[in-house]
């Protein structure tokens, strides 16, 4: 994320989207459901509370996407946002969602 005047700016447009995944983060797992995704992260509102920080290891995984890994950027409410850990595959996964089972690509706009 940079900044502008000190105000966050997303890196890559979101689209909402409603799919249900699997999140795992060192020993705990939860239910969650992705509410954003980009080509770059997504967000979720998960199932039940987690403990977790900024920059620890998760794997999420879901019918629609599969596996892919990343970073905790942020959890706050009941909700958690992930960067990936880009590669070749992930990149591929998420393109192929977007082709394959998401009608229309459209950014979310946050106020």
């Amino acid at each position: 994320m940079t900044t502008i005047k000190d105000m966050p700016v997303r890196a890559s447009n979101r689209s909402s989207v409603r799919l249900f995944a699997t999140v795992k983060i060192m020993h705990q797992t939860t239910r969650a459901r992705v509410v954003d995704l980009s080509a770059s992260g997504m967000a979720f509102d998960i199932e039940k509370p987690i403990q977790v920080m900024p920059g620890q290891l998760v794997t999420v995984e879901s019918e629609e996407l599969g596996r892919l890994s990343g970073t905790v950027r942020w959890y706050s409410n009941g909700r958690l946002g992930i960067q990936y850990k880009l590669s070749t595959n992930a990149l591929a996964q998420i393109t192929s969602y977007f082709r394959f089972f998401h009608e229309e690509v459209r950014p979310v706009l946050r106020r």
